[in-house]
């Protein structure tokens, strides 16, 4: 199979005349993927399954194929570091565009051609495991030739007590407990913000008669409906953007609507507004501190609009969880977090501008459910499951550790 797929892949990348340069290459191979025999793309797909299941064997979060970067091999991230895989064959830049083209239909190519940029999901089967895995990809333009990342989607959702969070962090984010507001998972990417959220998800569906709407781009976990409704939504194939998602989620009669991501000053304003109306929405931002993300709300909107959204994000605002994967002792990685719920202090603060007085409420507020990222920190240190010098490199407050540390 692996010797059939390269033999395609170099015939489709022999076709390009020599006076095709740059991006063009990649025009000339998506116009060919209109005649591409449904056999090839068979035998293509199954290529790329089975560069996936090597991925899954070596318990690998993302693998990198093509782009100018990759020199032609394949790249996993293996418990956090990446690194060429000797055994995966060697494709050029043409054969790599090629097989991502492949997997593509023809309106994503349109939308790749137009946005130099793509984000989809991939499922297979997995014969070894007997089940369907699936993949959210993202291709992209690396130096005129196409490049993708594809991440793991976890089959097995993790119980939300396995996150170690206070109880009364649970209830602030549980519909039944407070029926409206917004909920924040943040982090930088591959912090595990998907799956933070898709336990909050799991959550409500095992016990809350409700109706939860998820629009994502990709949709990555699947819900299956047990004691709640869910609705899956993805950007690009089932609506146009997360801020029409949004609005036309108030009409789909939701309690919790669940927002991928509030990637720009539209969705933002979305979500408060969809908030303010009484529901309860839960979104991720790309911040490292639960400071951070609320400065960064604010900043993102015209600053003509910022008062009334600092007013209006104080008033909705339940809970931010800012999340961190550090490396263990025994090569693999844990949670860290910060939590912050939004307390009549917390609220007031937001309201006066005085977000640095914030850190301090988190230090003090470990009876309320909130921990500052460095207490969590030193919290997996004391369990022995991370070193010293690993709390401290991942520290948002480098000064604060180190107290932390010598009071320890």
């Amino acid at each position: 199979m692996i010797e059939k797929a390269k033999q395609i892949l170099l015939r489709y990348s022999n076709l390009i005349p020599p006076t095709i340069l740059g991006p063009e290459k990649v025009a000339f191979l998506a116009d060919k993927m209109r005649e591409m025999p449904a056999e090839e793309k068979i035998v293509l797909h199954g290529f790329m399954n089975y560069i996936l299941s090597v991925m899954v064997e070596k318990d690998a979060s993302d693998v990198e194929i093509g782009g100018f970067g990759t020199a032609g091999s394949v790249w996993l991230r293996i418990h956090g570091t990446k690194e060429r895989i000797a055994d995966l064959p060697i494709l050029n830049t043409e054969e790599a565009s090629t097989l991502i083209l492949s997997l593509l239909t023809l309106n994503q190519i349109k939308h790749l051609l137009v946005s130099r940029n793509l984000d989809f999901s991939y499922t297979f089967r997995y014969d070894k495991l007997n089940k369907y895995l699936r993949f959210r990809a993202d291709t992209y333009f690396d130096l005129d030739s196409l490049a993708l990342n594809m991440r793991a989607i976890s089959s097995v959702i993790r119980s939300i007590e396995s996150l170690d969070f206070h109880p009364n962090a649970v209830r602030s984010m549980s519909h039944n407990y407070i029926k409206f507001g917004l909920s924040l998972v943040t982090g930088i990417t591959g912090s595990g913000k998907s799956t933070t959220l898709d336990s909050v998800i799991d959550f409500h569906n095992n016990f809350d008669p409700c109706h939860i709407v998820i629009i994502a781009s990709p949709i990555e976990y699947v819900h299956s409906s047990k004691k709640a409704l869910i609705r899956h939504r993805e950007v690009g194939r089932d609506v146009l953007s997360f801020k029409e998602g949004v609005i036309q989620a108030l009409r789909q009669d939701p309690d919790i609507i669940v927002i991928g991501e509030m990637r720009d000053p539209d969705t933002i304003m979305a979500a408060l507004e969809v908030t303010d109306t009484g529901h309860k929405v839960f979104s991720t931002l790309h911040t490292s501190s639960a400071t951070e993300s609320i400065d960064r709300i604010i900043a993102e909107v015209n600053p003509i609009e910022q008062e009334r959204v600092r007013n209006r994000l104080a008033d909705v605002l339940i809970t931010v969880v800012s999340q961190k994967l550090v490396p263990t002792v025994d090569g693999k990685r844990t949670l860290a977090k910060e939590v912050l719920i939004v307390t009549p202090s917390v609220k007031a603060a937001i309201k006066n501008n005085n977000t640095s007085e914030i850190y301090m409420m988190l230090v003090q507020g470990g009876n309320q459910g909130m921990m500052t990222m460095e207490q969590d920190l030193l919290r997996l240190l004391q369990q022995k499951r991370i070193t010293q010098e690993t709390a401290l490199t991942y520290s948002n407050n480098k000064t604060r550790m180190l107290q932390l540390l010598k009071g320890s």
